[in-house]
């Protein structure tokens, strides 16, 4: 005959108020039928929420009008003096778009020299080259695009 678990051991069998066995320990920590169903309902809720708020994410970010994009090469430059440098860029974009850059000059430190914005006007075709003229603080050695944004 199998021995019976003693009153002390916390091992009883006895009926939680669903109608199952349980040991008091099961029902001292939580580990209810009860238990397990909410905590799956949370898990449910938690995940259709994630799923929701990713899915507005997605939607947000693939239809937020901003579908026209600039691209830009650095085309060349010339240094013409101590005072002045011509930087020629290419820039890529739909045709109709009007196109605002930031073209720079730098010294031999990296340093910012001569710094302009240019404002380009909307072209018939997708890629153009633009030459920049740019007044200097002091000589560069090199000249290209900074950025270039939608106005």
């Amino acid at each position: 005959m199998a021995p019976t678990p003693s009153a002390s051991s916390g091992t009883r069998d006895r009926r939680d108020p669903t109608g199952e066995f349980a040991t008091e320990l099961d029902r001292r920590y939580g580990r209810s039928r009860s238990f397990r169903l909410r905590r799956r309902w949370i898990a449910v809720i938690v995940g259709v929420a994630f799923a929701a708020v990713f899915g507005a994410w997605v939607v947000w970010a693939g239809f937020d009008g901003t579908s026209a994009s600039v691209d830009t090469d650095d085309a060349g430059y010339t240094i013409l003096s101590d005072h002045q440098a011509t930087v020629n860029s290419q820039v890529s974009v739909a045709p109709g778009t009007k196109v605002d850059c930031a073209v720079e000059v730098l010294n031999s430190g990296f340093d910012v020299v001569g710094w302009k914005i240019v404002h380009l006007p909307a072209q018939t075709q997708q890629t153009t080259v633009y030459k920049t003229s740019i007044t200097t603080m002091n000589r560069g050695v090199t000249g290209l695009i900074d950025k270039c944004w939608l106005p």
